[in-house]
Protein backbone atom coordinates (compact mmCIF):
# COMPACT_ATOMS: atom_id res chain seq x y z
CA UNK A 1 0.00 0.00 0.00
CA UNK A 2 1.16 3.53 -0.50
CA UNK A 3 1.34 6.12 2.16
CA UNK A 4 -1.61 8.45 1.21
CA UNK A 5 -3.22 8.77 4.54
CA UNK A 6 -6.12 10.78 2.87
CA UNK A 7 -7.59 8.13 1.69
CA UNK A 8 -11.42 7.04 3.76
CA UNK A 9 -10.76 4.32 5.60
CA UNK A 10 -13.55 2.01 3.83
CA UNK A 11 -11.31 2.33 0.36
CA UNK A 12 -8.38 0.94 2.37
CA UNK A 13 -10.02 -1.80 3.53
CA UNK A 14 -11.79 -2.65 -0.02
CA UNK A 15 -8.19 -2.25 -1.22
CA UNK A 16 -7.18 -4.58 1.20
CA UNK A 17 -9.45 -6.94 0.84
CA UNK A 18 -8.57 -7.00 -2.68
CA UNK A 19 -5.14 -7.32 -2.23
CA UNK A 20 -5.49 -10.16 0.16
CA UNK A 21 -7.62 -12.15 -2.14
CA UNK A 22 -5.35 -11.95 -4.78
CA UNK A 23 -2.14 -13.20 -2.67
CA UNK A 24 -4.54 -15.95 -1.53
CA UNK A 25 -5.47 -16.93 -4.95
CA UNK A 26 -1.59 -17.03 -5.97
CA UNK A 27 -0.97 -18.75 -2.63
CA UNK A 28 -3.31 -21.59 -3.88
CA UNK A 29 -1.72 -21.73 -7.40
CA UNK A 30 1.82 -22.04 -6.02
CA UNK A 31 0.60 -25.20 -3.66
CA UNK A 32 -0.67 -26.69 -6.61
CA UNK A 33 2.49 -26.21 -8.95
CA UNK A 34 4.42 -27.97 -6.15
CA UNK A 35 2.67 -30.79 -5.09
CA UNK A 36 1.93 -31.87 -8.64
CA UNK A 37 5.95 -31.28 -8.85
CA UNK A 38 6.21 -33.57 -6.05
CA UNK A 39 3.69 -36.07 -7.10
CA UNK A 40 5.61 -36.73 -10.46
CA UNK A 41 8.57 -37.23 -8.32
CA UNK A 42 7.03 -40.04 -6.42
CA UNK A 43 5.47 -41.64 -9.85
CA UNK A 44 9.09 -41.93 -10.69
CA UNK A 45 10.03 -43.55 -7.71
CA UNK A 46 6.93 -46.08 -7.65
CA UNK A 47 7.98 -46.82 -11.27
CA UNK A 48 11.84 -47.72 -10.02
CA UNK A 49 9.86 -50.02 -7.12
CA UNK A 50 7.69 -51.66 -10.48
CA UNK A 51 10.93 -51.89 -12.71
CA UNK A 52 13.07 -53.33 -9.36
CA UNK A 53 10.38 -55.70 -9.27
CA UNK A 54 10.85 -57.30 -12.37
CA UNK A 55 13.91 -57.17 -12.29
CA UNK A 56 14.08 -59.03 -9.30
CA UNK A 57 11.60 -61.90 -10.73
CA UNK A 58 13.92 -62.21 -14.02
CA UNK A 59 16.61 -62.98 -11.23
CA UNK A 60 14.81 -65.42 -9.39
CA UNK A 61 13.42 -67.31 -12.80
CA UNK A 62 16.73 -67.02 -13.98
CA UNK A 63 18.07 -68.81 -10.59
CA UNK A 64 16.07 -71.46 -10.71
CA UNK A 65 16.87 -71.85 -14.07
CA UNK A 66 20.76 -72.39 -12.91
CA UNK A 67 19.14 -74.91 -10.30
CA UNK A 68 17.68 -76.85 -13.16
CA UNK A 69 21.15 -76.67 -15.04
CA UNK A 70 22.65 -77.20 -12.15
CA UNK A 71 21.15 -80.09 -11.38
CA UNK A 72 21.26 -81.67 -15.16
CA UNK A 73 24.54 -80.61 -16.31
CA UNK A 74 28.18 -79.84 -14.96
CA UNK A 75 29.64 -76.55 -14.19
CA UNK A 76 30.30 -74.11 -16.78
CA UNK A 77 26.64 -73.99 -17.70
CA UNK A 78 25.58 -73.79 -14.10
CA UNK A 79 27.84 -71.67 -12.98
CA UNK A 80 27.12 -69.49 -16.29
CA UNK A 81 23.04 -69.12 -15.20
CA UNK A 82 24.16 -68.52 -11.56
CA UNK A 83 26.01 -65.36 -12.51
CA UNK A 84 23.28 -64.18 -14.68
CA UNK A 85 20.97 -64.66 -12.43
CA UNK A 86 22.75 -62.97 -9.30
CA UNK A 87 23.53 -59.87 -11.37
CA UNK A 88 19.93 -59.53 -12.29
CA UNK A 89 18.62 -59.92 -8.44
CA UNK A 90 20.96 -57.51 -7.65
CA UNK A 91 20.35 -55.15 -9.47
CA UNK A 92 16.50 -55.78 -8.63
CA UNK A 93 17.27 -55.67 -5.22
CA UNK A 94 19.33 -52.15 -5.78
CA UNK A 95 16.29 -50.71 -7.17
CA UNK A 96 13.54 -51.65 -4.92
CA UNK A 97 15.82 -50.08 -1.84
CA UNK A 98 16.91 -46.91 -3.79
CA UNK A 99 12.61 -46.47 -4.87
CA UNK A 100 11.88 -47.57 -1.30
CA UNK A 101 14.14 -45.35 0.31
CA UNK A 102 13.21 -42.42 -1.54
CA UNK A 103 9.39 -42.99 -1.21
CA UNK A 104 9.90 -42.76 2.58
CA UNK A 105 11.99 -39.76 2.37
CA UNK A 106 9.34 -37.97 -0.04
CA UNK A 107 7.11 -35.32 1.21
CA UNK A 108 4.83 -35.44 -1.78
CA UNK A 109 1.75 -33.53 -0.08
CA UNK A 110 3.53 -30.81 1.98
CA UNK A 111 3.82 -27.47 -0.22
CA UNK A 112 7.31 -26.30 1.61
CA UNK A 113 7.27 -23.10 -0.47
CA UNK A 114 3.38 -22.38 -0.07
CA UNK A 115 4.15 -22.77 3.60
CA UNK A 116 6.53 -20.48 3.70
CA UNK A 117 5.13 -17.59 1.60
CA UNK A 118 1.97 -18.05 3.62
CA UNK A 119 3.46 -17.34 6.70
CA UNK A 120 5.22 -13.85 4.71
CA UNK A 121 1.78 -13.43 3.36
CA UNK A 122 0.09 -13.41 7.27
CA UNK A 123 3.10 -11.03 9.11
CA UNK A 124 2.39 -8.70 6.15
CA UNK A 125 -1.27 -8.82 6.41
CA UNK A 126 -0.54 -7.87 10.41
CA UNK A 127 1.96 -5.21 9.72
CA UNK A 128 -0.31 -3.83 7.15
CA UNK A 129 -3.33 -3.61 9.80
CA UNK A 130 -1.57 -1.43 12.12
Amino acid sequence: MQGNNNRPIGELFSELGTELRTLLQEEMELARTEISEKFSRLLKDVAAVGVGAVLGLVGFLVLVAALVLGVGMFMQLWAAALIVGLVFAGAGFFMIQKGRKDIANAKVFVPEKTAETLKETTQWAKAEMK
